[in-house]
């Protein structure tokens, strides 16, 4: 196309050229010039032939003057990217002192200012140098708003200053963010607990490609499940509940915040039921442990679906756990501590240890109360526990029993 455009240009150009030298030689014209008191004629050919080698001789003199200026001009370009690749070269390999003063000097020349500025940002930003810092995103604002409020958000993020992050990709001249702003425009929200507003601008990040698939993902669980918890009411909680898509509503981290946030604000029937359809959807030690924890009422029907659970997990440290508080909530306290010694026997840790401390403690025997405290203590340091005195032969067995067998789902079985 660029080819064809050429040759009709000087077609174009040829015919117009043959017309006007038709036109001349018909009739030559008269041209008088008088100056300083001489008079000077010729026709329009001649005259329009030195006014064109007047021209070539111009440009001749102009491109010669020039010369030393153009040579000077392209050695600093030149050397503006020497240095510009000299400086990005030790910002790879960590001699940022270097970097720095490299890239620095390579912002001098304009056309490469704006991505040396940022490497000098980066540089001092490593070195932990805020003066170096401050000085090269003020040089940088000059250069590039954008680019600018990209930098100045990820230093301030890296110093821990989400408020200044934000302000900094706010302002009017930066707009429309690049993709990396965006993303860090998301991660200062969260970061200042707004995570619903976070979470809007996960539509934009997936339009601009701003981050890799599995890590939106990620994060979109994640600020889900923080912005259940920012909830302000009831109202705002069932709405951010309700606009999650279905998946999320069986994610374990989200269904847990959902719980948490309705159990604080007296929603008792919201929060367990949230709970009971995400373990019958698929099954979650941590949520099962939260089951039992909530502070909530509904003793009875929660201890049913645990023990309905029971039979299809036999062998869930976290459930056994939760049925154990659930109990030792009703005053079933010997219950309670058969369903703990299970729960040790299973795997469980420095949760099973501090309930099992409790129903001791509820029921008055000190002793045992404070060596389970302190197993709890030495299992949340990964150190062994020591073995509760008074227990008869076949309780040993039992908390000792090794798990052999599992059922079709992976689920372990006790023997005996």
């Amino acid at each position: 196309m660029n080819l064809f455009r050429n040759l009709l240009f000087w077609i174009v150009l040829a015919l117009a050229g043959a017309l006007l030298a038709q036109l001349l030689l018909q009739d030559p014209g008269y041209v008088l010039v008088r100056y300083g008191g001489n008079d000077y004629t010729t026709n329009v050919p001649k005259a329009f032939a030195l006014v064109l080698a007047a021209a070539v001789v111009a440009w001749l003199l102009w491109k010669v003057l020039s010369l030393p200026f153009v040579a000077l001009r392209r050695h600093r370009k030149k050397q503006a990217r020497a240095r510009l690749v000299d400086g990005l070269d030790a910002l790879h390999q960590g001699q940022y002192s270097r970097a720095e003063k490299q890239l620095a000097l390579a912002a001098e020349q304009r056309d490469v200012a704006t991505v040396a500025r940022v490497g000098a940002v980066q540089a001092a930003l490593a070195r932990g140098d805020d003066a170096g810092v401050q000085r090269q995103l003020d040089a940088l604002s000059r250069d590039s708003a954008s680019a600018h409020a990209v930098a100045a958000a990820e230093a301030a993020l890296a110093q821990g200053r989400a408020a200044d992050a934000l302000a900094a990709l706010d302002v009017p001249a930066a707009s429309p963010l690049p993709p990396r702003g965006l993303a860090l425009r998301a991660q200062a929200l969260a970061a200042l607990g707004r995570a619903d507003e976070a979470y809007g601008l996960l539509g934009a990040l997936r339009q601009q490609q701003a981050l890799p698939a599995a890590r939106l993902t990620e994060l979109e669980a994640q600020w889900a499940a923080a912005s259940l918890r920012q909830a302000a009411d009831a109202n705002v909680l069932a709405d951010r509940w309700e606009a999650l898509p279905k998946p999320l509503r069986n994610d374990p981290a989200s269904v847990a915040a959902y719980a948490e946030r309705a159990a604080a604000m007296r929603w008792e029937e919201a929060a367990a039921r949230s709970i009971e359809q995400a373990l019958d959807s698929r099954w979650d030690e941590s949520l099962a442990a939260l089951y039992g924890r909530l502070p909530i009422g509904r003793l009875d029907s929660r201890r049913a679906n645990a023990e309905r659970w029971l039979q299809a997990h036999p062998g869930s440290p976290a459930l056994l756990v939760t049925l154990a508080q659930l109990a030792r909530a009703q005053g079933q306290s010997s219950q309670a501590e058969s369903f703990l010694h299970r729960a040790v026997a299973q795997g469980a840790h420095s949760e099973a240890w501090e309930e099992l401390g409790h129903v001791f403690a509820q029921a008055g025997d000190q002793a045992n109360a404070r060596l389970c405290y302190l197993n709890a203590l030495r299992a949340a340091r990964g150190e062994a526990t020591q073995e509760l005195p008074g227990r008869d032969l076949r309780q040993k067995i039992f908390d000792e029993a090794v798990v052999e067998e599992r059922d079709e789902h992976g689920v372990p079985r006790l023997r005996g």
